[in-house]
């Protein structure tokens, strides 16, 4: 594990240069050279008063295999929430209100990026994978394909 700093919140206070037994972060850069870095430490990351520095993990466990079952109940909350953002997007187009479109436009992008953790979870997390391969052939297979784009997952194919 080592630490890294989220630039954005990072007040630089500089607590983190003092605490550091090994001088691995750096305000002027905003860069927490890894390498410096102990594992487990967590000096910098407990003594940052924004909260602007976390661990990051080097190893992670292999993810656990997912039963059909959960999968379909994934991708049928994964389908709901694309539909839910499409429908919020379509009526944010339509609406002259610019605190309802804002509302609405945020609601679409939530909805969609909820949809994609729904696909991740249900297995399908690496584009190199061969889990994907197979999600892309099952959507090319599929037979309703009115807004698919089908020249793109084949390229995606060929890639793969």
């Amino acid at each position: 594990m080592h630490a890294a700093r989220n630039i954005r919140m990072c007040t630089k206070d500089c607590l983190c240069l003092y605490v550091c037994p090994t001088g691995a972060t750096d305000t002027e850069n905003g860069q927490i050279d890894f390498s410096k870095c102990l594992d487990n430490c967590r000096l910098c990351v407990d003594a940052c008063p924004s909260h602007a520095i976390y661990i990051v993990n080097d190893n992670y466990p292999p993810p656990q295999k997912k039963s059909e079952s959960v999968k379909e109940v994934l991708f049928d909350l994964a389908k709901s929430k694309t539909l839910q953002s499409k429908i919020a997007s379509s009526i944010a187009m339509s609406s002259d209100n610019t605190i309802v479109n804002r509302l609405l436009k945020a609601i679409s992008v939530s909805d969609k990026t909820i949809a994609e953790e729904f696909i991740r979870e249900a297995g399908f997390m690496l584009p190199q994978g061969e889990e994907v391969k197979v999600l892309l052939q099952e959507l090319l297979n599929r037979k309703q394909q009115d807004d698919l784009p089908k020249d793109v997952i084949e390229r995606l194919l060929e890639l793969l």
